[in-house]
């Protein structure tokens, strides 16, 4: 090879890898975005609003901190925007190792961030019963703080019964990671783990509700911080991630 064709040849594996770094980079961003949008919108702002059991005082910390409440609803706009990249994203980084497999987590994960929009509907629907407008008199007022706690009930099942759709995403995901040789293979196992721990609880929802719990989640914590610290730190193989492309 002479050296124009080497230095060529240089040029352009940069030219390959920089773009797929750059998006190795902006899938741990988007990560950790959607963790710290989701913890909001999903957990911290409904337990400052929602009081298990007492529909008159969930309904008096919606009115009266009606700015927090909406802001949990927006919080899950700009995580479903992340999530939505995300699904794209993956689907570059992992088409090599399984182009069909990476395009079914792909669609999975779209799937499963519009179900959980279904899911958010009735999340924001309180803000509505508990507007005070005209049509609504013909309710009473506890009648309105009994539906505004089941609109948020039905939030909370709903999110749970489709969480299957992005658990099994996360397994195919997780296999393709482990599989591809460009990222690390006990990242890829985290990840198979934390899509059966979402599908466990997905089931135990619909089957067996007294066994749903929160500790189903941890798994996908460990694994998303695993992966995100990973890909913006060393980023992936890109030799090995051309060679799979090629």
């Amino acid at each position: 090879m002479t050296a124009a064709a080497a230095v060529a040849a240089v040029d352009l594996e940069t030219r390959v890898d920089e773009p797929i770094q750059r998006y190795a980079r902006i899938v741990a961003l988007l990560i950790l975005l959607s963790a710290v949008f989701g913890g909001l919108g999903e957990s911290y702002i409904p337990s400052r609003i929602i009081v298990l059991g007492d529909a008159a005082a969930t309904a008096h910390n919606i009115t009266s901190s009606a700015m927090l409440f909406r802001f949990g609803f927006a919080t899950y706009l700009v995580e479903a925007v992340c999530d939505v990249a995300l699904a794209v994203l993956f689907y570059v980084l992992l088409r090599p190792a399984g182009r069909h497999l990476a395009l079914f987590a792909a669609f999975l994960s779209l799937l499963a961030t519009a179900m959980y929009a279904v899911a958010e509907a009735f999340y924001f629907a309180p803000s509505v019963i508990l507007s005070g407008a005209p049509y609504l008199q013909t309710f009473s007022p506890a009648q309105l703080e009994s539906l505004s706690l089941l609109s948020l009930r039905l939030f909370g099942k709903i999110a749970g019964i489709f969480l299957a759709f992005y658990g099994i995403a996360t397994v195919v995901k997780g296999y393709l990671m482990a599989r591809s040789g460009y990222l690390p293979r006990t990242i890829g196992v985290l990840f198979v783990i934390a899509g059966a721990a979402f599908i466990a609880d997905s089931l135990a929802a619909v089957l067996a509700p007294a066994y749903v719990s929160s500790y189903f989640l941890m798994p996908m914590g460990v694994a998303g911080i695993a992966l995100m610290l990973w890909l913006a730190i060393k980023g992936i193989d890109a030799a090995k991630w051309r060679e799979r492309t090629t």
